[in-house]
């Protein structure tokens, strides 16, 4: 067990970042080079072992977390980690882009410090690999089936990576030229370096998962042939829907969707580019919107050299501490945060870079086309309608829009060529023809089916796409979400794909296709 002791005695301590002034000037890891151990080990001893631990029900994935935190804290590293890749695939991919979840469910929230579980789980993953803990797994037979993953973000890696260790021969599909998906194009290298990325991936090579890149299914590829040629398939093409900005003056040049901004920017740091076709150096940018990918472009924005950044966010700016509406442990809760690039821009500026209860009116340009003001107002908190008397005007030479997605991308073809369909969220839909079966069968992973899997007979005889054994995973079917939902989504699909092939299976199913995170 951890110290008895610990978390009355040890104060929480996070692993700290590097200095703002230092990290402004590259694109390393804000905690690149910073020591994890030994104050990892003495954090997890702060874990009290609860007898119902709720940091499981925080984490989708139902990682093992005090299990592993008393490993960490008596620096049984193998052990923790067999642990921790009990129930997670890419633990040094969560412990570095997840939000964390878990520390707002740890019963020590509720009226002090959770324990640090994110750095935890990092320095596990990291020990793992330091240590030569976690070699390839390849399968002791091959079952003769072949399985298509169309996707090679986490949910589409962490499929493949299930069903080959199964057995199963699968083949990764990936549109774009390096494997990865948003961990690859969207995240900045300063949130996760792409090593992690690539290391991996070898990994899974070398159990004999196959990739191929530039392959557009749905475009150059057709997806029914896919199908034919595959005995099942996995879609994990994520949500790319984006979401626009209706207003005045959007059509100026100089205004860009966010993830355009960071897949360019990305492909500097892999070598494509020498400088970015789109840069905020010397510039006054103006983010929109509130989230992760908001805060990404923040920090991609400020080691770029611009002159200003402004960060609109059309949410009230909330309080330090959880409100009673939001109540502990099942909710995620709205309070004030700050992340590491608005660290960065405080640092710089002396203060939050974000505008709260902010919302677009109207882009104004010069003779030229190309942006120069954003008109902006405050809205009310509940209603969102502009508060009048409010407009004011701020530089705009560079706008990046991150309001979002709605759904996988229209118009790629692989609705029409898998005969998919749409649910009322503008997602792939599932919970079809297994969901009734998978219940009586005590196989809830099942409905990761899609929905046209109950038309399959008929679509044979008639000609239309086969369906049957195709399996939506990730953000695709759940509409966008966080880096863990998208793993345990993946494990998921891997089990229903792997219970369609073989009749069972023995493959975890840590979510179904309804569950949510419980939200205010």
């Amino acid at each position: 067990m951890t110290n008895p002791y610990g978390f009355l005695r040890i104060p929480r301590r996070p692993v700290p970042a590097r200095p703002v002034e230092e990290r402004l000037d590259d694109w390393h890891e804000v905690y690149a080079g910073q020591a994890l151990l030994p104050l990892v080990s003495e954090q997890a001893g702060r874990c009290m072992d609860c007898g119902i631990p709720f940091c499981h029900s925080g984490c989708p994935l139902g990682n093992l977390i005090p299990e592993w935190n008393v490993y960490a804290a008596h620096d049984d590293w193998r052990a923790a980690s067999e642990r921790l890749h009990a129930t997670n695939n890419f633990p040094e991919f969560t412990g570095r882009l997840c939000p964390a979840p878990c520390e707002d469910a740890c019963v020590l929230a509720i009226n002090a410090d959770p324990v640090t579980i994110k750095n935890v789980e990092q320095a596990i993953a990291d020990e793992a690999w330091e240590r030569g803990y976690t070699p390839p797994q390849p399968p002791g037979r091959l079952s003769g089936k072949t399985v298509a993953v169309i996707g090679s973000g986490p949910a589409g890696l962490a499929a493949a990576q299930q069903l080959t260790r199964v057995g199963h021969t699968v083949a990764v599909y990936e549109r774009a030229d390096r494997i990865g998906g948003l961990l690859r194009y969207g995240i900045p290298e300063f949130k996760m370096e792409k090593q992690y990325l690539d290391r991996r991936i070898e990994q899974m090579r070398a159990e004999g998962t196959k990739f191929r890149t530039g392959a557009d299914v749905g475009g150059e590829l057709d997806a029914a042939e896919v199908r034919r040629r595959y005995d099942a398939v996995v879609v994990a093409v994520g949500a790319m829907e984006r979401r626009e900005l209706p207003v005045p003056g959007r059509e100026l040049s100089g205004i860009h969707q966010a993830m355009d901004y960071l897949t360019l920017a990305n492909r500097v740091r892999e070598g494509d580019y020498a400088a970015p076709p789109v840069t905020a150096e010397g510039k006054h940018v103006v983010i929109i919107g509130g989230g992760d990918t908001a805060s990404d472009c923040l920090g991609t924005a400020l080691r770029q050299g611009a002159a200003s950044v402004v960060q609109l966010d059309i949410n009230p700016e909330p309080g330090d501490d959880r409100p009673d509406t939001q109540p502990w442990p099942v909710t995620h809760p709205k309070v004030y945060r700050i992340s590491h690039a608005h660290e960065e821009a405080r640092g710089r500026e002396g203060t939050d870079p974000r505008l709260f209860s902010s919302a677009t009116l109207r882009f104004e340009g010069d003779e030229a086309g190309r942006v120069r003001e954003l008109h902006l107002t405050e809205v009310e908190p509940t209603a969102r309608k502009p508060r009048p008397g409010t407009e004011q005007m701020i530089p705009a030479e560079l706008v990046l829009v991150a309001l979002g997605f709605s759904g996988p991308e229209r118009g790629s073809g692989l609705m029409e060529q898998l005969g998919l369909t749409l649910d009322g969220r503008g997602n792939f839909a599932r919970d079809g023809a297994f969901a009734a079966e998978a219940a009586q069968a005590d196989a809830p992973e099942a409905a990761y089916a899609t929905e046209a899997t109950e038309a399959a007979p008929q679509a044979r005889r008639t000609g239309r796409p086969r369906t049957d054994g195709v399996f939506i995973a990730g953000d695709a079917g759940r509409g966008q979400s966080l880096v863990v939902w998208a793993i345990a989504e993946g494990r998921a699909a891997a089990a229903a794909t792997d219970r369609y092939l073989t009749g069972s299976t023995a493959l975890p199913a840590p979510i179904t296709p309804t569950d949510r995170p419980l939200v205010a």
